[in-house]
């Protein structure tokens, strides 16, 4: 289940909602694109890129087609995966981007964490999740300690994920994906 929690800029908890409906419309007002995509095609976890982008062709197309993506891959980490703490550590600091970070969710989850103004907005996406993050809005994402999920990414720029990190510890204030996850 999909999952919104707002907290101020300290860390206290401001809000928590469960609603699909509700957490795309409060998304929304803060300019972020929230959405749930269906795969005609049940996937195995073993699916590999040409599968996963099959499975999900119409969606993939409209939104490349709407944003003028340059390119689209599909990423998968697992618990048993060798640099999970390097690559979980890569994305953990507040950062902006001069694309829009877009992200859908073939399987499992992960948190983005969105700090538009003066409160952060956690996003726990899961199987069917679809977020678009504007360019140059702070943010940062969190996989977990033991990372289980598989995504399809879209990027406009040839450099692909490129970040402007900005020196924030705002991070290390909210709880991470493993404590989100109990909130469920």
């Amino acid at each position: 289940m999909s999952l919104l929690v707002v907290y101020d800029e300290e860390g206290r908890l401001l809000e928590v909602e469960r609603d699909y409906e509700k957490i795309s419309q409060r998304l929304a007002s803060i300019g972020i694109r929230f959405e749930r995509w269906e795969a005609k095609a049940e996937l195995p976890w073993s699916a590999g890129q040409e599968e996963v982008l099959e499975a999900y062709k119409e969606d993939v197309d409209r939104i490349v087609k709407e944003f003028d993506f340059k390119s689209i891959d599909v990423v998968s980490l697992t618990p048993e995966h060798p640099k999970k703490e390097e690559l979980r550590n890569m994305f953990l600091s507040e950062h902006t981007h001069s694309d829009f970070e877009v992200r859908f969710f073939v399987d499992g989850c992960g948190t983005f964490y969105l700090h538009p103004e003066d409160k952060v907005y956690v996003v726990l996406c899961e199987k069917g999740d679809f977020i678009s993050v504007p360019a140059n809005t702070k943010h940062w994402f969190d996989m977990g300690t033991e990372p289980f999920f598989k995504a399809i990414r879209f990027f406009s720029i040839p450099d692909g994920w490129v970040a402007n990190f900005t020196g924030s510890d705002i991070s290390k204030k909210i709880p991470s994906h493993d404590q989100i996850l109990k909130l469920r």
